[in-house]
């Protein structure tokens, strides 16, 4: 089954007509990545929180909950600004093994404001399974979010 990322990056702009904050739309992709690709063991987000990769909405298994920038695929990804796919994780040097059966990576870096704010991170528990395809569709929804959301925390008053 080939994944339609053009069709989910649409379905980003009509969610966030419900509403536009960063939380809800997130949840809903990350569930709608774990629903539509195949082959994955885990997709969410970790956003930036007093300077470190905080867990964010995700589907699959257990995440570790805070990333240090510059540790691990995600944390790389962020002081890198740019999106790191990754065919083996363990021959990634710094590696954080949150789920030891993922075996290849794929993070893609959000901006707001300038800034990184946050990853999209995916993982597969086989070996190579991003695609340059994967990158491009994966950048499409990333570019969604940053065009449809709004970086503000939830009002729980």
């Amino acid at each position: 089954m080939e994944t339609d990322y053009k069709m989910m990056a649409a379905e980003v702009v009509s969610l966030s007509e419900a509403d536009m904050g960063w939380l809800p739309i997130m949840a809903n992709v990350s569930a709608m990545i774990f629903e539509e690709m195949e082959g994955i063991n885990w997709a969410g987000f970790y956003v930036m929180d007093k300077g470190s990769l905080l867990l964010g909405p995700f589907a699959g298994k257990v995440a570790c909950i805070r990333i240090k920038v510059g540790k691990g695929v995600c944390g790389t990804a962020v002081e890198r600004d740019e999106t790191l796919v990754v065919p083996d994780v363990h021959a990634f040097a710094g590696h954080i093994a949150c789920d030891s059966a993922s075996r290849s990576e794929i993070v893609i870096p959000i901006h707001a404001g300038g800034r990184v704010v946050g990853v999209l991170d995916i993982d597969s528990p086989r070996e190579g399974r991003f695609s340059e395809e994967d990158r491009k569709g994966l950048e499409g929804i990333v570019r969604a979010i940053e065009e449809n959301i709004e970086w503000r925390s939830p009002d729980f008053a």
